[in-house]
């Protein structure tokens, strides 16, 4: 007779059957991930395939529903209620239909190939094979995103024209590009493969022949039928599309905080409230660094001296470099838990970078043939200020998003869909956050300078709570979004520009950041407080971190434990 599962093997059955579905529905993140199974093929945007994953989303809801909480050991709790928040927030943001607006250059299907396309490798000559199998089925991906970019404006779903025209950038860089160095062609292969050079001529035969030519049509047909159609710069937010915008900025809301009754005007007022008791921080630092304490003087002189620019993209490197290694000697006297994978530091690449923000990380293969990447942005060197890489090296490398994601990959005790997961923004996000500002307290900042991009960056994710649900709740302008993070974030305006159309590009996620790090500040200063404890800031980040990617209500409870 065949043994009964227990609840523990019933929950990894089916966190294993979401998992496994959650990849074959992404086989190039999969891929990404380390998991080879799926390289020989590509997402299926169609509306079928939407159709046949929100099934699959909502009777794998079912049964996580049917299994009895009570049989479950603590940590089998918190690894089911991490599930069933998973498969609810799936199945309520597909209900949306998103990839009828992921036209933008943030979250189109253009922008995550190219993005992902170098982090690609292919450890093995079967791997390798599999991947030309892959992306020979670029035109049919590209037609099937047009079609829903079709849907979309049938449905009045028009996007905003800063983000087509992002977009149209992108593709245009990308295919004015040498295909000689054409990313999907010179991501790494198998180590001494006798096959490499014959393998080479038929990846440039594709990029030739079926990648390029798709990326042309599909920039054809955004700059034909999206473009004439778009919402100007004056209605870029979501509420210019009525009450289907309205609903759909809640579910993003509720998708990226984790929090189901966090509205646009709590998170409008509480940025509000955070900007304004930055100020006196501001002053602090600035009398010892500039001798004023008056806000528009500092920022001005943040803005406008010389000096504080950098000349070449090579000193951003090096202070990059720099940043991490010394994060890097400290980070075990702080963290119990130590990642084993290390963080390389690498240039985004051209063709993306001047629409790519000033940094961003990508997580290890969980089969260790990738270390954590952390992405340094060198477009336009002589406009990155020099004060900002420091707070930017700690939340995308040490002790920020490698310690955590990288930790995450090496929890071996956990469901994959636990290590993995891309879910729980605010908490991915709100961790990074936090260790801009805990990298004082490690001692990490060189200098003044260095803790003012520290409240720059404070400042700037206070800005984002604001500017975001402005453009999407209060129906701003997106000059309205500029001119407001010019007048409280000290950040380099062509910058700010990049980040305004990112939030227009992807309403709800930049909120997240700022409502994570809040969180888990509260979080640390109960358990300070909590009676007969005694504190551990090991003990308290190895908690927070134990359970990898978590929504913010599962973070509580876990601190609760502590």
């Amino acid at each position: 007779m065949m043994k009964c599962m227990d609840a523990h093997d019933e929950l990894i059955e089916l966190a294993d059957r979401y998992w496994d579905t959650l990849l074959e529905s992404a086989p190039s993140d999969a891929t990404l991930l380390g998991d080879r199974r799926f390289d020989d093929r590509i997402e299926d945007l169609s509306v079928a395939a939407d159709e046949r994953l929100l099934a699959a989303w909502q009777g794998l809801l079912g049964e996580v529903d049917a299994l009895d909480a009570g049989r479950l050991s603590d940590s089998d709790r918190i690894t089911r209620s991490l599930l069933r928040a998973e498969l609810a927030s799936a199945v309520e943001h597909s209900r949306w239909r998103p990839a009828e607006m992921a036209s933008d250059q943030m979250t189109g299907i253009h922008a995550n190939m190219l993005t992902m396309a170098p982090q690609i490798n292919a450890p093995q000559p079967e791997n390798a094979e599999l991947l030309v199998r892959r992306y020979r089925q670029f035109g049919e991906l590209m037609s099937q995103a047009v079609q829903r970019f079709r849907d979309g404006l049938a449905a009045g779903r028009t996007p905003a024209r800063i983000a087509i025209t992002r977009s149209l950038n992108q593709l245009d860089s990308y295919l004015g590009s040498d295909i000689a160095a054409d990313p999907f062609v010179t991501f790494p292969g198998p180590d001494g493969w006798s096959g490499e050079s014959a393998w080479r001529a038929e990846l440039a035969e594709v990029a030739r022949d079926i990648i390029r030519p798709a990326f042309a049509a599909y920039r054809d047909a955004l700059a034909t039928e999206l473009l004439p159609a778009a919402r100007s710069d004056d209605q870029p937010g979501l509420c210019w599309l009525g009450d289907d915008g309205a609903d759909i900025y809640r579910r993003l809301l509720r998708h990226h905080t984790t929090l189901p009754d966090l509205g646009a005007d709590e998170i409008h007022d509480l940025g509000r409230t955070e900007l304004d008791r930055l100020r006196k921080e501001y002053g602090d630092v600035g009398a010892r660094l500039f001798d004023t304490t008056d806000l528009g003087d500092i920022f001005t002189r943040l803005r406008r001296d010389p000096g504080l620019r950098y000349d070449n993209g090579e000193e951003i490197m090096a202070d990059a470099r720099r940043c991490l290694a010394g994060a890097t000697a400290v980070m075990g006297d702080w963290f119990g838990r130590l990642p084993r994978q290390s963080c390389d530091i690498v240039p985004v690449p051209d063709f993306l970078a001047a629409d790519s923000p000033a940094a961003y990380y990508f997580p290890p293969a969980a089969d260790s043939s990738r270390n954590g990447a952390y992405f340094v942005n060198q477009y336009d060197a002589k406009g990155r200020n020099r004060y900002e890489t420091a707070s930017v090296a700690y939340h995308e490398a040490i002790p920020g998003h490698h310690l955590q994601l990288t930790i995450a990959n090496e929890l071996d005790h956990l469901p994959r869909f636990q290590r993995q997961s891309f879910s729980n923004t605010a908490f991915v996000e709100g961790w990074a956050l936090y260790t801009e500002r805990l990298a004082d307290e490690m001692g990490l900042y060189a200098d003044d300078l260095g803790r003012i991009g520290m409240l720059a960056g404070d400042s700037w994710r206070s800005c984002r709570l604001v500017v975001d649900t402005g453009l999407h709740a209060k129906g701003w302008t997106r000059q309205q979004a500029i001119d407001f993070m010019v007048a409280n974030a000290p950040v380099g305006i062509e910058e700010i520009r990049i980040e305004v159309d990112r939030y227009i590009a992807m309403p709800g996620q930049a909120v997240a950041y700022k409502v994570g790090q809040l969180e888990i500040q509260r979080q640390r200063q109960q358990a300070r407080e909590r009676p007969g404890s005694a504190f551990d800031i090991k003990a308290f980040h190895d908690v927070v971190l134990g359970s990898r990617s978590v929504s913010l209500p599962v973070l509580r409870e876990l601190v609760a434990a502590l």
